[in-house]
């Protein structure tokens, strides 16, 4: 049911402590059996231990608190293209298709959250904040992700014409 429209934007609601829907959007893909506290805890945790490596930096480019560094990997981590498989005349074909601003967002924290999550023997949260200071500087496995999906798409550009 592509294209339905939901409830979902108008309901979530900012996180209580940043006041920034998107983290809240985060914080809510983090959490599993439904236990948000968790996650917000894990998610804050990994805030704090952000902000505290970005005050060691003295670098001018680097982001001002957590909240931006937070934002600035998310950005660096969302595709603009990825790839599809499409069935024309009895065979596959890898197309490349532009990414909706929503998939964007979707793909990006499901890859950081993943990669953070494959990474075993230390809390969650140390885990999501070297993930996320890594992807704000456009490094890390997430980053690693993205540039793949953008390899294959221009890989397959050949095949654009089916979109």
């Amino acid at each position: 049911m592509a294209g339905r429209i939901t409830k979902a934007e108008e309901q979530l609601r900012p996180d209580p402590r940043f006041n920034d829907k998107v983290l809240s959007r985060f914080i809510n893909c983090i959490m599993l059996d439904g236990k948000k506290s968790v996650a917000q805890r894990a998610v804050y945790k990994a805030m704090d231990i952000m902000a505290e490596r970005l005050e060691k930096i003295d670098n001018p480019d680097a982001p001002k608190d957590a909240l931006e560094c937070f934002h600035r990997a998310i950005e660096n981590v969302k595709p603009h293209v990825e790839v599809r498989s499409k069935r024309i005349g009895g065979a596959n074909y890898q197309v490349p298709m532009q990414v909706s601003r929503r998939r964007q967002q979707s793909l990006a924290f499901r890859w950081i959250i993943t990669e953070a999550r494959k990474e075993k023997g230390r809390p969650i949260s140390s885990k999501l904040a070297d993930e996320l200071f890594a992807a704000a500087r456009g490094e890390g496995k997430a980053m690693n992700t993205r540039e793949q999906i953008h390899r294959m798409a221009e890989a397959n550009r050949a095949f654009a014409h089916f979109a």
